[in-house]
């Protein structure tokens, strides 16, 4: 319930699940058709059921500039073929706006870039605060065999613009190699990527 009073809520340990929350976002494989560079690992696992990779808890405020919307990340363990489950990964709608992860648990990496070619990985590790500066697209991934969970927060007018990754993915991917995550150029980079709604 939305409120122009301060509030408070408890993230108790180890689930971090908000004691209050508005909003719970439940992503499943089939909200990343095309992100997974193995396509065929991806259509195996599809077929064996609509698998949870990753949940959001929101908490709601106002979209507007002066609000900070903020809530909780889990991405689950586990892979598509070689790569680490991940969110979607987004640009924010008014680029010029940043955002603050807070890692609370488990163990994994985050996963930028900029319109112009920039790009960054920063390793997620229970205590650490991460700053996304404005105009940067950002992933998280699990690289660990626990829940990665983080707290974020970022401006209430910057909105989500899932459709640019969607559509050419990130530059860079996050494998396992020899039990290790490993930073490997996207070989489907900048392709457009089909979905069964096009």
């Amino acid at each position: 319930m939305m409120t122009d009073r301060p509030f408070t809520f408890e993230l108790n340990a180890p689930g971090f699940v908000p004691s209050r929350y508005d909003n719970h976002i439940r992503r499943t494989i089939s909200s990343m058709r095309g992100q997974y560079h193995d396509t065929a690992a991806y259509e195996a696992m599809a077929a064996e059921g609509d698998a949870l990779l990753y949940e959001v808890y929101e908490l709601a405020r106002p979209h507007e500039a002066g609000e900070l919307l903020h809530g909780i990340s889990i991405v689950h363990p586990g892979r598509v073929g070689d790569e680490y489950y991940m969110t979607k990964g987004h640009f924010h709608t008014v680029l010029e706006t940043a955002e603050i992860y807070v890692c609370l648990s488990g163990q994994g990496m985050m996963v930028m870039e900029t319109p112009e070619g920039d790009w960054a990985v920063e390793a997620l590790v229970a205590g650490r605060v991460l700053y996304v500066p404005p105009c940067w697209a950002h992933r998280s991934v699990n690289t660990g065999d626990d829940d990665l969970i983080t707290f974020f927060a970022y401006p209430g007018h910057a909105g989500h613009d899932y459709g640019t990754i969607e559509q050419q993915g990130f530059r860079k991917l996050i494998v396992a190699r020899d039990g290790r995550p490993e930073i490997v150029d996207n070989p489907r980079w900048g392709e457009k990527i089909m979905r069964n709604d096009e």
